[in-house]
């Protein structure tokens, strides 16, 4: 098959920068036989930011069947960056005062997964199926890919894998998670989607309060078995040790195939 043939069409979205594509560097002759990591960046960043993980990974010939898909969030105006939605704080200790927190940006949320899930799409359109298909990102990008993968009616429980670095579960108290997941006509516990969950034990940006209770919010979610990584010494950031095990989980599941 050609390259022209191979090549993927993705959605365009005007005021939006188009996703940077990183095919194959052995692409397989068929589709199927592939794999694509949808990464997703995360506040005040863009795809060029990520970039740099997936040339690393290239040159030094780790996962070359794979598609690397990085999108980029649009520019919030009153923010003065970037976002996938407009942050809330995460703050150490519990609020004594729960009802006077600023909500989180639910919209934004579902509208930026919604834009996830057309790039899902586009990899399928081209004959990757979405158990091939890994969804992960960095911070805002983590909290987006546990969502999307959580609540789409379309793909929720069919990924081959969830990748979440530095991050956490949005939309986690009450039963809001659970309430999307009942209006997408999806069942109250999500299924066996492998999940890869890393974070630095001195990440000032998503406490150690916050990374508890996303743990406990998949658990509740029926995702009672993620791969947990905590780097002693590392902050708010991607570092060798956490590339090198994040590669073992995506040749775990999205290994090679027979051509």
């Amino acid at each position: 098959m050609s390259g022209r043939a191979r090549r993927m069409t993705l959605p365009s979205i005007h005021g939006r920068k188009d996703p940077i594509h990183k095919p194959a560097t052995k692409p397989v002759s068929d589709p199927a036989h592939g794999a694509a990591f949808i990464f997703i960046h995360g506040l005040d960043d863009d795809a060029e930011g990520l970039e740099n993980v997936a040339d690393q990974f290239q040159n030094n010939d780790k996962l070359s069947w794979m598609h690397w898909f990085i999108p980029n969030a649009v520019e919030d105006n009153e923010l003065g960056m970037t976002a996938w939605y407009r942050p809330s704080a995460l703050k150490p200790f519990a609020p004594s005062r729960p009802e006077l927190e600023d909500p989180e940006d639910e919209e934004g949320l579902l509208k930026s997964s919604a834009y996830v899930e057309s790039l899902i799409d586009a990899c399928v359109r081209k004959g990757i199926p979405p158990n091939r298909i890994v969804l992960g990102g960095f911070s805002q990008g983590c909290a987006l890919s546990l969502l999307t993968d959580l609540t789409s009616k379309k793909y929720s429980g069919r990924l081959a894998g969830i990748v979440g670095l530095c991050g956490y579960l949005p939309l986690v108290d009450g039963m809001r998670l659970q309430h999307l997941r009942a209006k997408a006509d999806l069942p109250p516990t999500h299924g066996d989607v492998p999940v890869f969950l890393a974070r630095g034990g001195q990440d000032k940006l998503i406490p150690k309060r916050i990374w508890t209770q996303t743990l406990k919010g998949l658990d509740a979610l029926g995702l009672n078995d993620p791969e947990v990584h905590e780097y002693e010494g590392a902050g708010h950031t991607i570092h060798g040790a956490m590339m090198k095990d994040m590669c073992a989980f995506l040749e775990r599941v999205v290994p090679k195939l027979e051509d």
